[in-house]
């Protein structure tokens, strides 16, 4: 059936084609018969997998950027996925860089994205994951959060999949207050995720990625994991921490990095965000600025995970992501030691049948 949708989708801009696909499984996800329909569609065996204490039913996950502000998880729930990350989410509204800030490259199966983070901030999020924060018509309608209201915690994602939360500082932050609003976002989200990335990997948030460095991100995950005590104890729950880290880091940095994730006691790494090289891209839009995602990524990708799990040596887990286009290519990392699989551009190009393939 994708093939058949796929070149009318392909017409569009592809931040409307994006758009329009997110509100479907919008609509999908909030009436019950239709999410029935779906799920039975896509259903995928079991293939339980344990990680960072949590039980995933199969070890295929979507990767952040498609949910962002936590939309639609009902309806990309019923796809067959063992989790879903949602985000990246920053602390205030923020509407991301300018368009056009999406790129098919067709010939390479890849896509650049020049986002920025675009996103309706924490308290947006917060009220779609526990609605329970909102009373009365005005409420619903306008999204304002009533004062002294205690927070009641739900799950709208009971009995689906794991549910991830990708961090982000704002784009107006300088890097040396960044670690106040991951300690924010943190405190916001812990009662609702499974499990918290944090995203310092992004290539579209100027000086972001200089957050990787040693000294800046043992200081930073410190902080997160002090205050990650306090939120266990007050929610009585294990809340996992992961870190997702660029493909473009040398080895010595890649090194430093993961050396500061274990010692700082996360839980999990994520290998790997969107790269700025351009090797092996042949489209003509190749120089357009940006991350890139999808086939030219999978060499790159598959390399930094071989480094990660040598370094790591089954400390920790190592979620792999980058260039995962079909079934063949989510095995052979699984094969290597992921714990889990992320895809993103796959379902683009392949369409949400492609959990269920993999998972044969």
């Amino acid at each position: 059936m994708y093939k058949i949708i796929r070149p009318y989708l392909f017409r569009l801009d592809p931040e409307q084609a994006h758009a329009l696909t997110l509100h479907s499984l919008r609509i999908v996800g909030n009436f019950a018969p239709a999410r029935w329909v779906i799920s039975q569609l896509f259903k995928a065996p079991s293939k339980p997998v344990e990680a960072f204490g949590l039980t995933f039913k199969n070890p295929v996950g979507l990767a952040a950027g498609y949910d962002k502000d936590g939309v639609a998880i009902r309806g990309l729930s019923a796809l067959g996925f063992g989790h879903i990350e949602i985000g990246t989410v920053t602390p205030r509204p923020q509407a991301g860089n300018p368009s056009p800030r999406i790129f098919r490259l067709l010939e390479d199966e890849a896509v650049i994205n020049r986002m920025g983070f675009p996103s309706k901030g924490s308290e947006f999020m917060q009220l779609k994951l526990n609605p329970s924060l909102r009373s009365g018509w005005f409420e619903n309608v306008y999204g304002i959060q009533p004062r002294n209201k205690k927070r009641k915690i739900t799950s709208i994602h009971k009995g689906g999949a794991i549910l991830g939360i990708n961090l982000g500082k704002n784009k107006e932050t300088p890097n040396e207050e960044a670690v106040l609003d991951y300690l924010e976002l943190l405190q916001n989200f812990a009662a609702y995720a499974d499990y918290l990335t944090i995203n310092v990997s992004s290539p579209n948030t100027v000086g972001l990625r200089e957050l990787q460095g040693r000294a800046a991100l043992e200081s930073l995950l410190t902080h997160l994991h002090q205050q990650r005590v306090i939120e266990e104890k007050k929610f009585e729950k294990r809340i996992p921490i992961l870190v997702k880290l660029a493909p473009d880091l040398s080895t010595s940095e890649l090194d430093d990095s993961i050396d500061a994730i274990l010692r700082t006691k996360m839980d999990g790494i994520i290998v790997t965000n969107t790269t700025l090289s351009r090797e092996g891209v042949r489209s003509n839009l190749r120089g357009e600025s940006g991350g890139l995602s999808g086939s030219p990524l999978a060499a790159r990708s598959e390399a930094v995970l071989h480094q990660t799990l040598k370094r790591v040596n089954g400390e920790v887990p190592v979620v792999s992501v980058g260039g995962i286009m079909n079934p063949e290519d989510a095995k052979r990392r699984l094969d290597m030691g992921a714990a889990l699989v992320q895809v993103y551009t796959g379902l683009i190009y392949r369409g949400p049948g492609l959990v269920k393939q993999i998972l044969k």
